[in-house]
């Protein structure tokens, strides 16, 4: 039992648990928790099994937002902000997005709040991120990528950005141990390289963005390497990748020059 306002303590406990950010989740847990012990000594107990600590809290802070996040839906990680910083520097003032995979409605909340003359739209497979993703102000459709997408929208989207599947299948059991306790495979699995859900959208985009379209899309390892070579083939150009602040890579970024017909 922890004390409901003894931070060291719970620091301490959390810290000896194996989490790093131990000083933070600490912070947040006793903020839930409000000075209730009993309540507090529930969520502690919840996150020492490796529950998110978003679930637990029900809040996460991403792009200088504070958006909701709801039990059993994808949790937005921080090296995403990048990518949503520039794809908001895509969009123009009036333009249109699509965010594939919103989750919470993280990459699409920030491109709302970059530019709210802007329409911005999402799309995810899981009826509980799309519940939540309206939660958090965006406009949200339930269906597999651009298969939702409302029709008007074709050949007039300014950028489609997304964090869509992107793990190999193999290297699934190398993930953080706890993942799959409470998180979906479906979230994670790319298929044996990791490119077969970035490739469908790299297919797909081309029909929905305007020439001069932005795609961003992130990924990891050599994902851009294999991938580069379909995006050119089918009329991108202006490749670029998207590095963290370990110059490792985390997207990549195409402009839509001249769409073939498949």
């Amino acid at each position: 039992m922890v004390a409901p306002h003894d931070l060291d303590a719970l620091t301490d406990l959390l810290w000896e648990a194996g989490f790093v950010a131990a000083d933070e989740e600490a912070e947040d847990l006793l903020g839930r928790a409000a000075g209730d012990g009993a309540l507090l000594d529930a969520l502690v107990a919840r996150r020492l099994t490796g529950e998110p600590i978003a679930w637990i809290t029900g809040r996460i802070s991403f792009g200088g937002l504070e958006l909701r996040v709801d039990p059993g839906v994808y949790v937005p990680r921080w090296h995403t902000e990048a990518l949503a910083r520039r794809a908001a520097e895509r969009l123009p003032i009036e333009g249109a997005a699509i965010d594939l995979c919103t989750g919470t409605g993280a990459i699409a909340a920030v491109l709302h709040a970059a530019r709210p003359g802007a329409r911005v739209v999402a799309t995810d497979l899981d009826e509980r991120s799309v519940v939540c993703a309206r939660a958090n102000g965006v406009e949200a459709y339930q269906g597999d990528l651009f298969a939702p997408v409302p029709a008007e929208l074709r050949g007039r989207v300014d950028v489609v950005a997304g964090v869509v599947p992107y793990v190999p299948t193999p290297s699934l059991p190398l993930l953080q141990r706890d993942t799959f306790a409470f998180e979906s495979g479906l979230s994670y699995d790319g298929g044996e390289d990791g490119t077969d859900i970035l490739r469908r959208v790299g297919a797909d985009s081309p029909g929905f963005l305007r020439p001069g379209g932005a795609l961003l899309l992130e990924l990891g390892g050599d994902q851009a390497d294999l991938l580069g070579p379909d995006l050119e083939r089918l009329g991108y150009g202006d490749i670029e990748l998207l590095l963290d602040e370990e110059d490792d890579v985390r997207g990549i970024e195409a402009t839509l020059t001249s769409p073939r017909i498949r």
